[in-house]
């Protein structure tokens, strides 16, 4: 894996203003995951705007670790049955056409 890919969680941390201890109860939780390399933490570019949604939930809306794991198991299923709507509606417009 690139380390170009990789953003430092401690940049992250400085960036966003949130404490390395949040990053790891997310990290705990299984909400991202975290890469070690040489003794340094980073979190992959691919989870960056679900980390970052995760910390606007926690600073702006002042909810906790449970409330931000309900939060995205709920976001998690509504993207998966938009994707499953969006196939099935192209599997109809085959039918459709006939």
């Amino acid at each position: 894996m690139s380390t170009a890919t990789l953003i430092s969680t401690t940049e992250f941390c400085t960036w966003h203003q949130v404490e390395h201890t949040f990053i790891h109860s997310l990290s705990e939780a299984g909400l991202i995951e975290i890469t070690l390399i040489d003794q340094d933490e980073f979190i992959h570019e691919t989870q960056l705007q679900r980390l970052e949604k995760m910390v606007r939930l926690h600073h702006e809306l002042e909810i906790n670790l449970a409330g931000i794991e309900a939060i995205t198991h709920l976001l998690d299923r509504v993207e998966a049955m938009h994707q499953e709507m969006r196939l099935l509606k192209n599997r109809l417009r085959l039918y459709e056409r006939d």
